[in-house]
């Protein structure tokens, strides 16, 4: 019973108003209890530049986990929905996964831009890329400021511009 008494009063449980250290204390643990979290999904899947879907739990998961840090929520309850969510995340990858169909939903698909070194104007604009983006894309990535070079460029799920250089132009590097 003490050490209920002891843990409630050192994360203020019961606290009209937290002290510095018990903020300190449940941002210490929130940033252990998240950690497990990720982990539990996988760090590249969860942090990494992927499906608007990750995007999505990110801002969620970082915006309830921080309730329980300044009080706004109960702690224990908060930590709770923080693993509910990371939970929904991975069924919602396993579930991606297994069926295309439903993957290409979630995630989105690539969307081309360029095809046989001719804009796709209506995808572009769709997707709000400019040429300016793509002539900087590919001077970045493929080291080359000729759109005309490019086989095919596609927008792909993660909001990556992926390019295939037409085949002269690659004998010619």
């Amino acid at each position: 019973m003490i050490a209920i008494l002891n843990i409630n009063n050192a994360l203020g449980l019961d606290a009209q108003q937290l002290s510095i250290w018990q903020m300190g204390l449940r941002a210490a643990i929130i940033y252990l209890a998240a950690l497990i979290m990720v982990r539990m999904v996988g760090h590249r899947r969860f942090i990494g530049k992927y499906a608007a879907f990750d995007v999505i739990l990110s801002i969620i998961f970082g915006s309830t986990l921080s309730r329980a840090i300044n009080g706004n929520s109960g702690f224990f309850e908060t930590i709770f929905a923080g693993f509910v969510l990371v939970v929904i995340h991975w069924l919602v990858s396993a579930i991606a996964f297994h069926f295309t169909q439903f993957e290409s939903k979630i995630k989105g698909q690539a969307r081309t831009l360029i095809r046989d070194g001719q804009l796709c104007h209506k995808t572009m604009q769709s997707c709000h890329i400019t040429k300016n983006d793509l002539t900087a894309t590919l001077r970045l990535k493929c080291q080359i400021e000729r759109l005309d070079l490019v086989e095919k460029a596609c927008i792909e799920s993660n909001g990556d511009i992926s390019f295939i250089l037409k085949a002269e132009s690659v004998d010619n590097m």
